[in-house]
């Protein structure tokens, strides 16, 4: 059974939409990236998904039933971009007063928030208030009082701001490890490196609307029969002035990386180089990275509606 269906969502704010008919289904345990430029609809989704707001078309169905924010909140673990935690309050106390209101007894409360500062090697914080935390700190904190609770719908809105690499890899590892034992995470960030080293599957919203959806992997096989890396056998700053055949990405001087225009080869490619002397040591078709992707499609809406349901 899907933990989360979103049924034809809608929100309006006058006469503009903030989201326009929006579905998808979430499984359990499965990592799911919620994508999009600022301004695209994520925000106002989210809040629909926890109850802050609601929908003006549309249903939610959690755990097989529709939402019930009232009796259901207490299953879903919320991280907001806009951290929320009191700077003058202890963060010991804090974290015991949040897991109270997330519906923990007080020996229960106690026992979940010493197990996870010890995990986080957080037990000397204990006394501190939150505005003598580091960015960082703080970040790792919200992220534990989110979770502490064993919700089975965790959403996190860049869970990894602020954080150094040795703890954005803490925070990974337990996100992984939450999935693995059957919570289900929606992860919204801007950062498309970590949507493709976590994510499972992946919907992109752009202007209110649903733009692509399918998992990681099926969406960068869509993608891939126009992406090519042309790797140069001699360093050379020279580049051919394009025959039209391609658009470059990105390029320095040992190669190019390319997109195949509809209608034409990759031997016309490849011969135009080859004409222009340039040395060829390789020439390879390669799998796009989200962020290809995503800049090719938020660019140019009327492209991304035809890829409106992609999977493996």
């Amino acid at each position: 059974m899907n933990i989360l269906e979103v049924q034809n969502l809608k929100k309006y704010y006058a006469t503009q939409k903030a989201v326009d008919d929006i579905s998808f289904t979430l499984t359990p345990g499965s990592i799911f990236g919620l994508l999009g430029p600022n301004g695209a609809g994520k925000t106002t989704l989210i809040r629909m998904l926890t109850g802050i707001t609601y929908p003006d078309e549309g249903q939610i169905i959690f755990n097989g039933r529709p939402f019930d924010p009232v009796n259901d909140i207490l299953k879903i673990g919320y991280m907001p971009e806009e951290r929320g935690l009191y700077k003058k309050m202890k963060i010991g106390d804090q974290a015991l007063y949040l897991a109270r209101l997330k519906g923990l007894s007080k020996l229960e409360a106690m026992e979940k928030v010493r197990d996870w500062f010890m995990r986080f090697e957080m037990q000397s914080w204990w006394n501190k208030k939150v505005e003598d935390l580091s960015k960082g700190m703080s970040q790792k904190l919200q992220f534990v009082t989110t979770v502490l609770h064993e919700p089975k719908l965790i959403i996190l809105d860049e869970p990894f701001s602020g954080l150094d690499p040795v703890n954005a890899n803490l925070i990974k590892d337990e996100i992984f490890r939450l999935a693995k034992n059957g919570a289900s995470i929606i992860f919204s960030t801007h950062r498309m490196e970590q949507v493709e080293e976590i994510c499972d599957h992946i919907i992109l919203v752009n202007k209110g609307q649903k733009i692509l959806d399918g998992t990681v992997k099926g969406v960068k096989q869509q993608f891939k029969e126009n992406y090519f890396t042309i790797g140069y056998g001699t360093a050379t700053d020279k580049l051919p002035e394009t025959n039209g055949s391609y658009d470059i990405i990105a390029n320095n001087e040992y190669g190019v990386d390319l997109i195949l225009k509809e209608g034409h080869t990759p031997n016309q490619v490849l011969q135009h180089f080859i004409n222009a002397g340039i040395q060829i040591n390789s020439f390879q078709e390669r799998l796009p990275s989200l962020n290809d992707i995503f800049i090719r499609l938020v660019g140019n809406t009327a492209t991304a509606r035809q890829f409106q349901t992609i999977t493996a």
